[in-house]
């Protein structure tokens, strides 16, 4: 679903478990190898004590959001601070939601809050972004 007109507290949200395939497959693509993400001996001697998905994976989400949902196509993401609070272990449901916060119809500018939480509730990313969406998506 992609929103034409934009409006402040316009908000979307999507699901997602990381499997240890998709870890493994974007630790091959970014080229990250941190044992903490591949190695379950590794990670048991960490104070995570098993493997940790990616933090740019789980924020991966919010570029599919963006991207497709919010505003949608033809959107370009220009910047994303993110705050990793928890860690978000493989096999945990996420939920990820991007919400408008400030329109700058001026500039052409969305800016959104950023933020994925785990099944139980607890946020595991607090964050911002700054799209520039696609014409006419602001008045």
């Amino acid at each position: 679903m992609q929103k034409t007109k934009l409006s402040l507290g316009d908000s979307v949200q999507t699901k997602k478990c990381f499997s240890s395939e998709e870890v493994e497959r974007f630790s091959e693509l970014s080229g990250d190898r941190n044992p903490l993400h591949l190695e379950e001996t590794y990670a048991a001697k960490t104070i995570f004590k098993k493997r940790v998905v990616h933090g740019s994976l789980v924020n991966s989400l919010f570029s599919n959001l963006l991207g497709n949902h919010l505003p949608g196509e033809g959107t370009i993401y220009c910047k994303q601070d993110s705050k990793f609070l928890k860690p978000v272990y493989i096999g945990e449901e996420i939920t990820a939601v991007v919400e408008v916060v400030e329109i700058d119809a001026a500039k052409n500018r969305v800016f959104f809050d950023t933020s994925a939480y785990n099944q139980n509730g607890d946020k595991v990313i607090a964050g911002k972004a700054l799209v520039l969406p696609p014409k006419g998506a602001v008045s």
